[in-house]
């Protein structure tokens, strides 16, 4: 029987967010502690643990379903982060083991864009979705694939890195050591890019993203003149409509999926991105496909995500 209660641990580079998640899909109360300041991951473990306990009193509530961590390289089946970016964690640290260790209840890692799409369909606008895929727009470009209300995980827990399809062969550097991932244009980072290279390629632009500094350019400046009018800002939303449409295009071949799910800040740009994203959807959609699939915006908030996404995760 599910109780009212779960906990969701958000695990970033620099902070670790822990939410009390109510039945509904409320944070009804948070917590934070710097993951940037421990290098001992027991230690580490040890204080989230009476961040939990601080929460859990505060509120009065003695019983939950369970404990859910999103984390970069979280791997479901260890119960662990494996060799983690931005963490001063290194090799495999085995997470719900030690968090067991303080808190005896059921804990449940994954990577934080899995989470996001559990989350959604937990909480957010895929309630009532047996089939769906989640695109995460942000720092890289992160995805979830839900099939018969089942995360997708694949034989070494990290199936679904979309973001990491190849787009464009032999194009932009991508961290992950390849080139031309679809997170090298449809990230944050990746319109930022677009943006510069096309003023560059415009000696005779003139318009507002001209005056702000190279180093000082955000995604978000780009996507405020786009809707404002500003050429480079409507053509550099247009690369990304354009790619982000066939990437969504071809991953509807492998899941048939009722919907796709987009989310993080550059969506927030509105129709300069959704206009161009789904004409290009449809054009480069199996005719098969056509007319079986709704792009929409995650009903969860972006600030709200990483936790209800991990306190979802109790109930995989």
């Amino acid at each position: 029987m599910k109780l009212n209660y779960s906990i969701g641990i958000d695990i970033g580079g620099t902070n670790t967010d822990i939410g009390i998640v109510s039945a509904d899909g409320k944070i009804i109360d948070k917590e934070n502690l710097p993951t940037n300041e421990y290098y001992d991951a027991d230690l580490y473990m040890k204080d989230v643990a009476e961040k939990i306990k601080i929460l859990l009193e505060r509120n009065k509530i003695s019983e939950i379903d369970g404990i859910g961590i999103g984390a970069p390289n979280g791997n479901t089946y260890t119960g662990s982060i494996d060799n983690a970016p931005n963490l001063n964690f290194k090799g495999q640290v085995k997470l719900a083991e030690m968090m067991k260790k303080y808190i005896d209840t059921k804990v449940v890692v994954s990577n934080d864009a899995n989470a996001a799409a559990y989350g959604e369909m937990i909480y957010g606008g895929a309630k009532n979705l047996d089939h769906f895929i989640t695109f995460t727009l942000g720092t890289g470009v992160g995805s979830g694939i839900i099939i018969d209300r089942k995360l997708i995980l694949g034989s070494t827990s990290t199936a679904g890195e979309l973001g990491h399809s190849i787009i464009i062969i032999n194009g932009r550097q991508c961290g992950c050591g390849r080139k031309g991932c679809l997170e090298t244009y449809t990230s944050a980072g990746g319109i930022r890019r677009t943006a510069l290279e096309l003023m560059e390629h415009n000696p005779y632009y003139s318009g507002v993203l001209k005056d702000i500094a190279p180093e000082n350019l955000t995604s978000k400046m780009v996507g405020d003149a786009a809707n404002a009018g500003d050429p480079i800002g409507i053509q550099t939303f247009e690369n990304v409509g354009y790619l982000l449409g066939i990437a969504m295009a071809n991953a509807v071949t492998f899941s048939a999926p009722q919907a796709i799910f987009l989310m993080g800040g550059p969506v927030h740009a509105g129709e300069v991105l959704m206009k161009p994203l789904r004409k290009s959807f449809d054009e480069h959609l199996l005719n098969i496909y056509q007319g079986t699939v709704d792009i929409r915006v995650s009903e969860l908030k972006d600030n709200e995500v990483a936790i209800l996404g991990a306190a979802a995760l109790c109930q995989l």
